[in-house]
């Protein structure tokens, strides 16, 4: 049975150790969404390192219609935050692009997360920072992230937690419940992260924790998505010559 005190307990000395190894007097540096995922990143940070340490990026791309789910987050946890606005960096990139190339639907949905990456590594190397990556092991799986953009950062503290036990967490760190259990969209396309996916996140974690899953569609939509995007999770293939 999943222990949320120990793994919380576990998870905020190792992000102890992570900084003690990789910068004493670095700051946590993360992007904050408003989600779960980015909440608890952050609250696991503060718990570790003290607010002062942890710093927010809010990053929307023109309106964004929950951004104020965002900025509650960094009111409630009281650390210092940055709002920068993508817009005119993903509409310059877009512009930019040569006339005889068709433009894919993949393209346009990586372009911004890609540019909130090189975003939050601008604010990171300007303030002594190590970026939080807000992945999770159930989007991990299904390789629901961009790759180069919110799968990037330094350390991971939640890649090996799926969606439900991330809620756990948040619950036990006091997060507000609007925060922890807010439905899941993807910021690019306007649709749900299980509209998205074709299952939804607890069928997902079943699977993935007991190996069961009783509709056999699912299951084979799951193992589909999983074999096609493990490479991923896995570092770059290097050429070794025989030297």
């Amino acid at each position: 049975m999943f222990n949320a005190q120990k793994v919380k307990d576990d998870c905020v000395n190792w992000i102890k150790e992570f900084f003690r190894d990789n910068g004493t007097d670095c700051n946590a540096v993360v992007g904050i969404s408003g989600g779960k995922d980015s909440s608890v990143a952050a609250a696991l940070c503060v718990e570790a390192l003290g607010r002062d340490r942890v710093i927010g990026v809010l990053m929307p791309k023109g309106e964004q219609h929950d951004i104020d789910c965002a900025r509650q987050l960094v009111n409630h946890l009281g650390i210092k935050s940055y709002e920068i606005n993508i817009k005119n960096a993903v509409e310059g990139l877009m512009s930019s692009m040569p006339k005889d190339l068709e433009i894919s639907t993949q393209t346009v949905t990586n372009i911004p997360p890609r540019i909130r990456m090189t975003t939050l590594y601008a604010v990171s190397q300007s303030v002594n920072g190590r970026v939080v990556n807000t992945c999770n092991l159930s989007e991990d799986w299904v390789g629901y992230s961009t790759r180069y953009g919110d799968a990037a950062g330094d350390f991971s503290p939640m890649c090996n937690l799926t969606v439900t036990e991330v809620k756990e967490i948040g619950h036990l760190l006091g997060l507000p419940k609007n925060l922890v259990e807010k439905t899941p969209i993807d910021g690019l396309c306007g649709k749900t992260d299980e509209e998205n996916l074709g299952f939804t996140y607890a069928v997902l974690d079943k699977y993935i924790r007991t190996g069961v899953c009783e509709d056999k569609a699912t299951k084979e939509l799951i193992d589909k998505k999983h074999k096609a995007n493990l490479f991923k999770l896995q570092l770059m293939p290097s050429f070794k010559p025989e030297i």
